[in-house]
């Protein structure tokens, strides 16, 4: 049997040895060391002296010394630490009631939830586990359909995989050498922009039929009001903005009175007048930082950067004389042709081109975790101006009439609001914005999301020693799982390539003869398809750097490639029958729903994700604008 024969063969007994249910990672050393030894065996050694074992060394000693990795467990504890502290129960009923006149307006809490706690979290088992059992069963007894509330749990909770910080990022761009600041970046809107897909799919869904998601009883739709907001209301005014004012001016007719035993204090006045303020605090910040991005800190390097083509640009000052000078030459000091030291062929382990990613790896984790300082960029355009002026006048107006609608009912909800979703909300954006500014590196903003997550439980009170001690473990367990990923995929894709089978697959690939166009069809259908039986950990490490060669050729920017198969992987979790995200539901649902209910209402979303994966190429740029204003390329 030749070579390339050989690496087909491994490629094909891979797949068939992990749908028999071994472990991946010692599926790939084992296959890879087997195969190794029968491509480096020379009869006149000792088996011991076989070279498969020294690369075996060289591939586990690569991965272990890489810093950047740490960002996996940190994220991963981040993770950990919020799922096991239960911190999404309040946050589901306080969303719920803030979308209550929304058609299916529990599954329309149920998707959002999932997306902003996938967020934070980035474990798709956790979340879809968690929102199965926070919200299957009040969706159920509400009278939603099964396909409905089955299949926007479990599309949902697969979000966390794609919208940073996620995992998975991080994997691929330690298998392409790519920088993860820069595939955080271009994940950005896809990730939302495919949540948001969902959300008109559940919306008109219930439009349409609207039985599958029947409107909740005026009971069920009411917060509950404290005596004392009661009091305040009936005091001052029924709008809450005016009524809290006018309450910290003139404090007197609210400090007078106790109810249920209750003293009102200046202080909390104010500190619910805070409250009442967070929408416009939060519009201002938003837009205030959007401003000083744009106009200021994105600026800073235009005035250097055109003095110094000023400089280069004034004629050069003759060199002093005397001292030793080395005679003008454009190309410095050159050895002769002959003077190289060449080895003989076949002294040294040598892989084909195909084999590029497997060698790049160390040199791309070791610019993984990197800052990416924003380049110098053109003067800001007219249109940011007006842009910017005209969402201003948008934002003033819907908190005018947000304000003006704002009785104490909507009062209470703001206030489950901003004491359940904001401290999440706060975290994300730290966590997201230190790296996507270039302000840290991965790894610590990943150190500080762990922290963040920490403090979150601390204060509400919900993280025992117990449950941090098993979210310590598990996030040890999911760390160790991946990092002999990294090891035994970096062994499998060297034996791959040196038996010729990177090769042999570049040379089937470029004799058809492809568009571009063609050739991004094939390879993500073979990824699609891959993601009926396999996970997308065996996808990425496996799979995925066949084609990464190949992208040069047909000139596909590595980023857009590896967002499209971000969100080619979201159907791995939602297509049979190797659905993790079903086995995940079935086990925390109620007995009368089935698999086979559960798999009914996922297939919508397939089709999603391809409709998600079309606007990418259509309009690259939902891709690769973002990157390229933080980071220029």
């Amino acid at each position: 049997m030749t070579d390339a024969a050989l690496g087909l063969s491994m490629l094909g007994l891979i797949v068939v040895v992990i749908m028999l249910g071994f472990p991946t990672a010692f599926t790939l050393m084992g296959l890879g060391m087997f195969f190794g030894f029968i491509a480096f065996y020379d009869p006149s050694q000792h088996w011991l002296s076989n070279r498969i074992f020294d690369l075996m060394v060289q591939r586990a000693y690569g991965a272990m010394t890489n810093e950047t990795l740490l960002s996996i467990p940190l994220f991963v504890l981040m993770g950990y630490v919020m799922e096991r502290g239960a911190l999404v129960d309040r946050m589901f009923h306080s969303v719920q009631l803030a979308f209550r006149r929304v058609p299916g307006s529990l599954a329309v809490a149920t998707l959002i939830i999932c997306t902003f706690w996938g967020i934070a979290s980035g474990l798709v088992g956790a979340v879809v586990v968690l929102m199965g059992v926070i919200a299957m069963r009040p969706m159920l007894n509400a009278g939603y359909d099964v396909r409905l509330a089955s299949g926007v749990i479990t599309a949902g909770g697969t979000l966390g995989i794609l919208i940073p910080p996620s995992v998975m990022i991080i994997v691929y761009a330690a298998v392409a050498g790519q920088s993860v600041v820069k595939l955080y970046a271009a994940a950005m809107f896809p990730g939302f922009f495919l949540s948001f897909l969902y959300l008109i799919y559940v919306i008109g869904w219930a439009v349409i039929q609207p039985k599958v998601a029947p409107r909740l009883p005026p009971e069920q739709q009411r917060a509950p009001i404290t005596p004392w907001i009661a009091h305040i209301a009936a005091s001052y005014s029924p709008r809450m903005l005016p009524a809290l004012l006018t309450a910290v001016v003139a404090p007197g007719r609210a400090l007078q009175a106790r109810i249920d035993g209750v003293e009102v204090s200046w202080w909390g006045l104010l500190r619910h007048l805070l409250t009442v303020l967070s929408p416009l605090l939060l519009a201002a910040v938003t837009l205030g930082s959007a401003w000083w991005y744009v106009t200021i800190y994105s600026q800073k390097g235009n005035a250097p950067a055109a003095v110094e083509r000023v400089q280069q640009a004034a004629p050069a000052s003759p060199a002093p004389s005397g001292g030793l000078q080395e005679p003008p030459s454009s190309e410095g000091l050159k050895e002769p042709p002959g003077a190289t030291l060449q080895e003989p062929p076949g002294a040294t382990l040598k892989e084909p081109p195909g084999a590029e990613p497997a060698r790049k790896t160390e040199e791309g984790l070791q610019a993984l975790g990197e800052p990416i300082a924003a380049p110098p960029t053109a003067a800001v355009p007219e249109a940011f101006y007006t842009g910017f002026w005209l969402t201003c006048a948008i934002a003033l107006a819907l908190l005018a009439a947000y304000y003006w609608h704002m009785d104490a009912e909507q009062f209470e909800i703001l206030r489950m609001l901003v004491s359940s979703v904001m401290p999440l909300g706060i975290l994300t954006f730290i966590v997201l914005g230190v790296i996507l500014f270039g302000i840290t590196t991965a790894t610590e903003s990943a150190a500080i999301g762990a922290a963040g997550a920490f403090l979150m439980a601390w204060q509400a009170k919900t993280l025992d020693f117990k449950r941090t001690k098993e979210a310590v473990f598990l996030s040890a367990k999911t760390t160790a799982m991946v990092c002999w990923l990294f090891v035994g995929s970096a062994l499998f894709s060297a034996v791959f390539a040196i038996l010729g089978g990177q090769r042999l697959v570049e040379q089937w690939v470029l004799g058809m003869n492809l568009t571009p166009l063609q050739f991004l069809l094939l390879s993500q259908a073979i990824i699609f398809v891959l993601g009926w039986p396999l996970e997308w950990t065996e996808i990425i490490v496996i799979f995925v750097p066949i084609f990464l060669p190949i992208l040069a050729h047909f000139q596909i920017d590595p980023l857009l490639f590896g967002t499209l198969v971000f969100v080619n992987l979201q159907a791995a979790f939602l297509s049979p029958p190797v659905a993790m995200s079903a086995f995940y539901l079935k086990g925390v649902s109620p007995s009368h729903v089935t698999l086979n209910q559960i798999f009914a209402g996922m297939m919508p979303y397939m089709l999603i994700v391809i409709l998600c994966m079309v606007f990418m190429y259509v309009w690259p740029s939902l891709t690769l604008w973002l990157p390229k204003y933080l980071y220029g390329g």
